[in-house]
């Protein structure tokens, strides 16, 4: 029996999916030199047959998260990126309007797969994915991948910084003089997100991440937690629910200022437990996080940090910060959680009426 893109999406909408990767396997060996493809892989939730749903008005299932392919090109992943990117973005570009979600893809090599340092993102997608072009067979070499264990404690800091980012981005609509239907959409789907993250963060800390989220929850629930994380049991039901069943948020704009309030409090809350743990200093405020005077990256090398810090930020401001990430996690904590957008200001160095795109501008790149 052929592996589903979802759990119980139409036979239509199942049709559809494949059709579409039919087409873009053929197009991909169309770009891509025959002696240099190695394969072709679906990540994401509907390469592990967790895709979302969305039920349309007239009754009919539709696709709702993006499509990500992995394309592994024989060779350097780097100038394989500079030749193939390009022409794979215009691809996925040219597919998703037909498609009705986003296309995307990531060049990369099998051989630097199987040398690179266990994450979450390679986890997701070594034990959870469907072959397009290729079988399992390509993913040997790559067991250390299949340990969740392995996933380095700075992953669920990166997956609670990315929520966490998208709680600010849903407070900037909250705080509109507007407030519409894709306002309410895009605040509830970030919410939903949060939610499945925090449980996830849980997990994740304790070595108990798993690929499924169906799997994951069933971990959560009956796992032993402090009094104040209880409520992220009730709510990571709800992610599980709403990434296998999305559905277009109608609430007003008070109730859902009203639920992020709640998840911002206990996403504040995990978050300096998580870092205290992870820098092995005792955050007792958000005030302590912005002016640790430490390194807030001490996973990145030395090197990477100063060169990245210099591009982005420049003689004036750069070398205070050492790792763009880091300038970023300090803004993330003065804006959502210190509401002090004059010290985000300064962190990023840019001006305060400024300070909302230029997080999110460097947040898209090291997110």
């Amino acid at each position: 029996m052929k592996a589903r893109f979802t759990l119980d999406g139409s036979a239509e909408l199942e049709r559809r999916l494949e059709d579409l990767c039919d087409v873009i396997a053929d197009a991909v060996r169309s770009l891509i030199p025959r002696n240099r493809l190695e394969g072709l892989v679906l990540a994401g939730g509907y390469g592990r047959g967790e895709g979302g749903v969305l039920k349309l008005e007239d009754g009919a299932d539709a696709p709702y998260n993006d499509l990500e392919f992995f394309v592994f090109v024989r060779g350097n992943p780097t100038l394989n990126s500079r030749r193939f990117s390009q022409v794979l973005h215009e691809l996925g570009e040219r597919l998703s309007p037909e498609a009705g979600v986003d296309v995307e893809f990531k060049v990369e090599s099998l051989a630097s797969l199987r040398t690179a340092r266990p994450s979450m993102f390679f986890y997701d997608l070594v034990m959870g994915h469907r072959w397009i072009i290729g079988d399992d067979s390509m993913f040997a070499g790559c067991e250390h991948h299949r340990d969740a264990a392995a996933i380095p404690l700075h992953e669920a800091t990166r997956l609670l910084f990315n929520r966490s980012s998208g709680l600010l981005f849903a407070q900037e609509r909250l705080s509109g003089d507007t407030f519409g239907e894709e306002d309410a959409d895009f605040v509830g789907r970030n919410l939903a997100k949060a939610k499945l993250a925090l449980g996830d963060v849980l997990l994740a800390a304790g070595g108990n991440y798993h690929w499924s989220c169906r799997e994951r929850h069933t971990a959560l629930v009956s796992m032993d937690v402090p009094p104040w994380a209880e409520r992220l049991k009730a709510w990571h039901a709800e992610g599980v629910e709403f990434k296998l069943h999305p559905q277009r948020s109608r609430a007003g704009a008070a109730q859902l200022r009203e639920e992020w309030r709640a998840v911002t409090e206990v996403a504040g809350r995990l978050f300096l437990e998580v870092e205290s743990r992870r820098l092995r200093t005792d955050f007792a405020t958000h005030g302590d996080y912005l002016h640790h005077r430490g390194n807030l990256a001490p996973e990145v090398p030395r090197w990477k940090r100063a060169l990245l810090d210099l591009r982005h930020f420049g003689l004036v401001g750069g070398w205070r910060h050492r790792y763009p990430r880091e300038a970023l996690l300090r803004a993330l904590t003065a804006l959502l959680w210190l509401r002090d957008a004059k010290a985000a200001a300064g962190v990023l160095g840019c001006a305060v009426k400024d300070v909302q795109a230029t997080y999110a501008r460097l947040w898209s790149r090291f997110n």
